[in-house]
């Protein structure tokens, strides 16, 4: 199950036969024929994209009919919101927040200001062409820079009227979907996007996503009670990642950043932009993991570090006076002057991608993941070595 966000995400993974795949709208489930996937409410669907997502599929093999359903409840992204995302960016200069550009931001914006448009819509195409002329007239008074006559809803209109017949089949009222599934006390596995330090609420605002991909996203995203959320899993990756704009304590620059990224393959699965590279920000990792809850930890990309003499955490924040900062701040100046304070780990200087067992970890990399157990305070079950799926083991 998908509960927010949109195309904005991708996530790249593997089959059992090591075939890559590239999704963004469809969760990763499709891959095992066995599952249904649901694009919750709290999704903004951009349908052009999530045909294209599926047609990819199919011809790979991937069978997605009456596998995936689509939240009558979620919100239709149309292209315009993707031509206002730009048009938002450029107005900014300088002081751009670094979005996809995929019109994530304008759609919620629209649902928010309760004039969005819902997939479950397209049944009443009636008053449709109403609605879409209230949200384009509102983007033309906005944007003297965006062009919108009658000849451009008649055409949105007979393209959503040829959309809405094939998308028929995939549209669900999920949260009776999703209610009947636990009752039934089925296996629900919730997958995430984005990360926590992007969250509208808690991340680095204004450079954050525009959803909640916090662990409260999973229960207004797909319409389910919070006394019903089993384990919650954190991801997170040796090292911090981070795409787009923003303030980031823990950045590497120059080589350093560069051997992370290169190694990695730090480039966005969405718009393949470099992502900036750091030492792992254990401030961060703890202020995420009070927010979410999580049971465990899966420390990936722990191959990535294999080639460095030493390795660094970031253990704490202080100001230029010595003050300790005992969480992650709200204020961006604060988070942009404050100054890290390292623990330097030796490195292991071995390859570990082909270690299936912890044990035979050398101690270096043992050292490494115990001491960040130790500073974060809760227990790294899963360790990724590489993008096989037989490169994540169990601690």
């Amino acid at each position: 199950c998908i509960s927010q966000g949109g195309a904005n995400a991708g996530h790249t993974i593997y089959n059992a036969e090591g075939k890559k795949f590239a999704l963004h709208l469809v969760p990763s489930g499709i891959l095992n024929e066995d599952t249904l996937c649901v694009i919750g409410n709290g999704v903004v669907v951009h349908l052009p994209g999530l045909f294209k997502e599926i047609d990819g599929l199919e011809a790979s093999g991937v069978s997605c009919q009456g596998r995936i359903l689509v939240s009558d409840r979620a919100h239709l992204l149309f292209d315009f919101h993707q031509v206002l995302d730009g048009l938002r960016e450029a107005e900014l200069a300088k002081s751009f927040i670094g979005t996809t550009k995929r019109g994530i931001a304008p759609c919620y914006s629209s649902k928010v200001n309760r004039n969005g448009i819902r997939v479950g819509d397209l049944r009443q195409m009636d008053t449709f062409p109403q609605k879409l002329d209230v949200i384009l007239s509102d983007v033309a008074l906005r944007f003297k820079d965006f062009s919108y006559g009658p000849d451009v809803l008649r055409e949105e209109v007979e393209k959503y009227k040829r959309y809405t017949e094939r998308l028929e089949p995939f549209i669900a009222d999920t949260v009776h979907v999703m209610n009947e599934a636990i009752t039934q006390k089925r296996k629900i596995l919730v997958e995430g996007g984005q990360a926590t330090m992007l969250d509208i609420d808690f991340g680095t605002y204004p450079f954050v996503t525009s959803s909640s991909p916090s662990a409260g996203g999973i229960c207004t995203g797909l319409g389910i009670a919070p006394r019903v959320i089993g384990d919650l899993i954190g991801v997170v990756k040796a090292y911090t990642t981070r795409v787009g704009s923003g303030p980031f304590p823990t950045e590497i620059l120059g080589s350093g950043g560069d051997l992370l990224r290169f190694v990695g393959q730090e480039f966005g699965t969405t718009t393949g932009r470099p992502r900036r590279c750091g030492w792992l920000d254990i401030v961060a990792l703890k202020y995420s993991c009070q927010i979410n809850g999580f049971s465990s930890l899966n420390l990936t990309k722990l191959d990535v570090l294999s080639d460095l003499e030493e390795i660094q955490l970031g253990i704490s924040y202080k100001l230029d006076d010595g003050t300790l900062i005992k969480s992650f701040p709200s204020d961006l100046r604060l988070l942009e002057q404050l100054k890290v304070e390292y623990e330097v780990l030796p490195g292991w200087k071995s390859d570990i991608s082909s270690v299936r067992n912890y044990s035979d970890l050398p101690k270096a990399a043992r050292q490494y993941v115990e001491r960040v157990e130790e500073l974060v305070g809760v227990p790294i079950h899963y360790i990724g070595v590489g993008p096989g799926r037989d490169a994540l083991k169990y601690k």
